[in-house]
C-alpha cells in the first residue's frame, strides 16, 4: 500500500462572509499525481497556500508525514532582485543546498570534524553535481545566462528560474501553481515528460488540459465548496464528473417535482398546526433548498453575432521587423482570408506577440505593411491589458462599454446575462473589483473584449490564469464566432478546438504556414524529424537535432480574379439563406425536444436521427453558401 504524505481533514477556510471550501478532506500518498481544478474564485491557491504553510485556516487538520521534503512552486514567485540566477537557485531552503553549504563551511574553517559523515550525505543526495544539474534545468527552460539579476528578467522568466528551484531540489511532494504559464510549448512537453518519467508525487492546478490528462493520475474538484476525487486522468474525470452532475440534476429534478406538492400544500394549510405541520414545513424548506440548487453551467451556448467583415481583412507586404541582431519577420507576405481561424506557435522570443502587435498598429515594422479591409474590427486580448479602477464594480465595468450584446436572429444580452454566461453570478457582479481573484480579473477582462462584439478577435495567451470552465466556454463562443480570430497561445489543447491552421514562428524569421491544428502539426514534425533521421543513417551522416524550416517566409498568393455568380447561382445563393435559417431552427427545436424528457422511444430514435442528418446538411450548405458567397463579392 502505498505511504501517506499528507492528510487533510475537515479543512474550512472562509474570508469574512465568503466560504471558499468547508469540511473538505483527501489525503496524498506516495506516487499520485493529483491534478486540482475549481472555477477561478474557489481558493485553489487559497488551498495551495495553505497546504505550504503560507496561510492559516479556520478549522481542520493538515499532517504531513514526519521529515518529508515538500517543494512549492507559486504563481507570482518573489526573489532577491539583486541576485544572480545562479545564487538565487543556491539560496533555495532544500537539503543538497544545506549540505553543500556546510561542506563548504567546513573545508574552509579547516576543521575537519563530521567531515565524513558530511561527504556521505553529499554522495547520497549527488551534491557533487548539484551546479552542473540546476544549469542543465535552466537550461532546458531557456534561462541561459547564470549570472544575470533577478531585477532584470522578466515574469515569465523568473516563473522559470522558480520551477529549476522546485524541480532540482528532488522533493518527495511538489505542489505547483499554473506550473506550465509563461512556458512555450517545447518547455511544456519537457516538463511534461521529466514530472511523467521521475518517480515524485505531485498537487497542482493547471488549466493545460492535456498536461493533466498526460501526468496526473487522479483529479481533485472543488465544487459547491466541497472537494470530490476522481481515480483516473482528465478524460476519466470529465467521464465520471458528467455521471455525477447527471445523478445531482436527477435528484434535483425529483426534488422538484416534489415541491411542487408541498408548495401547494403550504398554501392551503392553516396557519395555527400542531407538531405535524410544523415538521413538514421544515421539510418543504430543506426540500426548497436542494430544488434550488444549479445545475450544470456548462451546457450554455453563447454565440454572438460579430459585426459584418468584408471580403477583405488583411494582406501582409513585404513586412520586416528585427530588435538588434533578432529577425522577427523578413519581407513577410500573407493574405487573410474571411472566417479564418489561425493559431500562432513557437518558442518564446520568436517574435509571436510582436507580430500581433504590429498587425493591430501597437508596433510599428521596420520596413512594409499591413493593408487592413474597412469593415474589419478587432477585438484584442492581450496578456498585459488588465487594467481596472478596483474600486469599480464588475456590472460597472461591463455597462461602461455596453448595455446589450446582439447575438443575432434577434436575440440580445444585457450587460448583467451576458456577464451571468461568463461565470458571474448577480450578487458577484456588484462586488468592487479589488474583491476578484486573479483569475475572476482575467475573466472580466475577457467579457470588456468580447462584450464590444468585434468582428475579428486577436487572443494573445488568453488561457492564462483562467479555470477550465471558463476556457469551455470561451471556447464554445468561439466555435459559434462568426468573425476572424487570431490565437497566440501555448494551449494545445485549447488550440486543437479552435483553429484550423498554424503560423509557426521558429526564430531567426522563419515562418511556417502549417494547414491543420497544434496535434497534426506534432505529428507531422515527428514523422519529418524520423524521415531525416533515416535519411542521414541511410547516408551514413551525424543524427540531425531539428526539423529544417522553410529558409524564405511563406508567401500565400493573391487569389486569381474569380468568376462571377450566373443567374442561377445567384438564386440558389439568395435561397442557401433562408434554408439554413430554416434548418438551424429545426435544429434547435429537435435539440430542446431530446433533453425535455418528454419523447417516446420511437420518437426519440427518429429525432436524434433527423438531427444527425440536419448536421450533415447545415454543414453541406454552408459550405457552399461559403463559397458561393466568397464569388458574389
Amino acid at each position: 500500500m502505498p505511504t501517506p504524505l499528507l492528510q487533510i481533514d475537515r479543512l474550512t477556510k472562509s474570508f469574512g462572509d465568503l466560504v471558499l471550501f468547508n469540511d473538505i478532506s483527501f489525503g496524498i500518498a506516495e506516487g499520485d499525481k493529483i491534478g486540482l481544478i475549481a472555477p477561478n474564485g474557489s481558493g485553489k491557491t487559497t488551498l495551495l497556500n495553505i497546504l505550504a504553510g503560507k496561510e492559516p485556516y479556520d478549522d481542520g487538520r493538515v499532517v504531513f508525514r514526519n521529515d518529508i521534503r515538500l517543494a512549492y512552486l507559486e504563481q507570482s514567485p518573489a526573489f532577491d532582485p539583486e541576485k544572480t540566477v545562479l545564487e538565487t537557485c543556491f539560496s533555495t531552503d532544500n537539503e543538497t543546498v544545506k549540505l553543500i553549504a556546510r561542506y563548504e563551511e567546513v573545508i574552509s574553517s579547516g576543521n575537519q570534524e563530521g567531515l565524513d559523515h558530511l561527504l556521505a550525505g553529499m554522495d547520497l543526495h549527488n551534491a557533487w553535481d548539484y551546479e552542473q544539474r540546476i544549469k542543465q534545468i535552466l537550461t532546458q527552460l531557456k534561462i541561459t545566462d547564470f549570472q544575470q539579476k533577478i531585477g532584470e528578467l522578466s515574469g515569465g522568466q523568473v516563473k522559470r528560474v522558480a520551477l529549476a528551484n522546485v524541480l532540482i531540489s528532488e522533493p518527495e511532494l511538489l505542489i505547483m501553481d499554473e506550473p506550465t504559464n509563461h512556458l512555450d510549448l517545447e518547455m511544456v512537453e519537457w516538463l511534461e515528460e521529466h514530472l511523467t518519467r521521475n518517480n515524485i508525487s505531485l498537487l497542482m492546478v493547471t488549466h493545460d488540459r492535456y498536461f493533466l490528462d498526460r501526468v496526473c493520475n487522479q483529479i481533485l474538484e472543488i465544487d459547491n465548496k466541497q472537494v470530490f476525487s476522481y481515480k483516473g486522468n482528465y478524460s476519466y474525470y470529465l467521464e465520471k464528473r458528467d455521471e455525477r452532475v447527471m445523478a445531482q440534476n436527477a435528484e434535483t429534478e425529483k426534488a422538484r417535482n416534489l415541491l411542487r406538492k408541498e408548495l401547494d400544500w403550504m398554501r392551503r394549510q392553516p396557519q395555527a398546526r400542531g407538531t405535524k405541520a410544523k415538521s413538514r414545513i421544515d421539510a418543504f424548506y430543506s426540500l426548497e433548498e436542494k430544488a434550488q440548487q444549479k445545475k450544470d453551467g456548462q451546457n450554455i451556448r453563447l454565440a454572438a453575432k460579430g459585426s459584418y467583415i468584408g471580403k477583405k481583412i488583411f494582406e501582409a507586404k513585404e513586412v520586416s521587423k528585427r530588435f538588434g541582431n533578432v529577425r522577427i519577420t523578413e519581407k513577410f507576405n500573407y493574405i487573410f482570408t474571411r472566417y479564418e481561424k489561425m493559431g500562432v506557435v513557437g518558442n518564446n522570443g520568436t517574435g509571436k506577440s510582436t507580430f500581433v502587435k504590429m498587425l493591430l498598429g501597437v508596433e510599428e515594422p521596420d520596413s512594409g505593411g499591413f493593408d487592413i479591409g474597412e469593415t474589419v474590427n478587432f477585438g484584442y486580448y492581450s496578456q498585459d491589458g488588465l487594467q481596472f479602477d478596483e474600486q469599480t464594480k464588475v456590472i460597472d465595468v461591463v455597462q461602461a462599454i455596453a448595455e446589450v450584446i446582439d447575438l443575432g436572429d434577434g436575440h440580445r444580452l444585457t450587460a448583467s446575462q451576458f456577464l451571468q454566461h461568463f461565470l458571474f453570478p448577480p450578487e458577484k457582479q456588484h462586488n468592487y473589483v479589488y474583491k476578484l481573484s486573479g483569475g475572476e480579473k482575467r475573466r472580466l477582462y475577457l467579457c470588456t473584449v468580447l462584450i464590444k462584439n468585434p468582428n475579428f478577435l486577436v487572443l494573445d495567451e488568453p488561457t492564462n490564469d483562467l479555470d477550465i470552465l471558463t476556457l469551455n466556454i470561451l471556447e464554445e463562443y468561439l466555435a459559434g464566432f462568426k468573425g476572424c480570430l487570431i490565437v497566440v497561445s501555448h494551449d494545445r489543447y485549447f488550440m486543437d478546438k479552435v483553429v484550423d491552421h498554424l503560423l509557426v514562428f521558429h526564430g531567426n524569421a522563419q515562418i511556417q504556414d502549417f494547414p491543420g491544428n497544434y496535434t497534426q502539426y506534432r505529428e507531422w514534425k515527428v514523422a519529418e524529424e524520423k524521415k531525416t533521421a533515416k535519411e542521414e543513417k541511410t547516408a551514413g551522416g551525424g543524427p540531425k537535432t531539428s526539423t529544417s524550416v522553410p529558409e524564405t517566409p511563406p508567401h500565400r498568393k493573391r487569389p486569381e480574379e474569380k468568376k462571377k455568380l450566373s443567374f442561377k447561382e445567384k438564386q440558389e445563393f439568395e435561397s442557401l439563406e433562408q434554408e439554413i435559417e430554416q434548418m438551424e431552427a429545426e435544429k434547435e427545436r429537435i435539440t430542446n425536444e431530446l433533453s425535455s424528457g418528454n419523447l417516446s422511444t420511437e420518437k426519440l430514435m427518429a429525432k436524434s436521427n433527423r438531427l444527425s442528418e440536419l448536421i450533415d446538411l447545415i454543414d453541406e450548405k454552408t459550405m457552399r453558401w461559403l463559397e458561393l458567397s466568397d464569388r458574389d463579392q
